[in-house]
């Protein structure tokens, strides 16, 4: 087996280990995280003068649930995510509030209305990136789609790029790729914001 064999088997090894923990997880517990992440973010967000966050609809197990409703209940512009196919950047288009949300591939909700474009990213001053684990040194593991790898590049670069996971998946060290866009920030439940690299 060659080392890049060995350096997706340990992706792939890391992903299935990730995901088998966050469906162990209980309801109470994802609650509590939820409720945790989302207090430590709007702490953290209102020390900062923004006019738009990209962010995500969480989906299952996903950390995070009702932080679209939350940012735009502060007063953000929010702009989530729309997969606009195979093998290109993600397109954007503005939550307006829960009935702005429809069914979309992959089980997910997507906004519904104007598409803004994969561009439109440049216009969020914090991008709020999902992950199934985050390191010390700002690598992220997704699920392997790479949507965010081809649209993180399209950000503009003084963005805050904040990854978001529960506390047991901020880790040491994962494998990551030169084309890998780094966070430069990760938030969990109990330690918050922390600023990365360590």
């Amino acid at each position: 087996m060659s080392s890049l064999d060995e350096f997706r088997t340990s992706k792939a090894e890391w992903r299935s280990q990730l995901l088998l923990q966050r469906d162990e997880l209980d309801e109470p517990a994802r609650k509590a995280d939820d409720q945790a992440l989302l207090s430590n973010l709007l702490g953290w967000l209102a020390q900062r003068e923004l006019s738009a966050v990209a962010a995500y609809v969480p989906v299952g197990p996903e950390p995070g649930a009702d932080v679209p409703s939350v940012l735009h209940e502060a007063g953000l512009r929010v702009l989530l995510p729309i997969v606009a196919g195979k093998q290109q950047p993600l397109e954007w288009a503005e939550y307006t509030g829960p009935d702005s949300l429809r069914p979309a591939t992959f089980g997910l909700l997507e906004p519904a209305g104007e598409r803004l474009g994969s561009a439109a990213i440049g216009q969020a001053e914090v991008i709020l990136v999902p992950a199934l684990g985050i390191d010390h040194q700002g690598i992220r593991l997704g699920r392997g789609a790479g949507y965010y790898d081809r649209s993180l590049v399209l950000r503009d670069p003084a963005a805050e790029l904040l990854g978001v996971v529960r506390d047991s998946e901020f880790v040491p060290s994962l494998p990551g790729e030169d084309h890998d866009v780094r966070m430069t920030s990760v938030i969990t439940p109990a330690r918050g914001v922390v600023k990365l690299p360590l």
